[in-house]
């Protein structure tokens, strides 16, 4: 192996925990696609809920927020898990 060739490889081993993460953190703070909106939207209206604004993949979960059910006055915002959909979260927005 060359001199160029052990630099680059030892500065790949270096740099690669770095990358991972980043790599990682790609997905996150994004909108969701189309199939993901149908299978999100589908969650929503099965649990009341009519109305709501943002939908957005960050921190690791799909957050909705605004969401009413009805005629209601109350917002809440929602948390979904990233695979299946599932609300983990229904929090009042004061």
């Amino acid at each position: 192996m060359t001199p160029i060739a052990k630099i680059t490889a030892a500065t790949a081993l270096v740099a690669a925990p770095f990358v991972v993460p980043l790599a990682a953190s790609a997905d996150d703070d994004r909108m969701p696609t189309a199939d993901e909106l149908s299978s999100i939207e589908t969650v929503l209206t099965d649990a009341g809920y009519t109305i709501w604004e943002e939908i957005e993949f960050d921190d690791g979960l799909w957050e909705v927020d605004d969401a009413r059910k009805g005629d209601a006055v109350e917002e809440y915002d929602l948390k979904l898990q990233p695979d299946t959909f599932a609300i983990v979260s229904e929090r009042v927005d004061r």
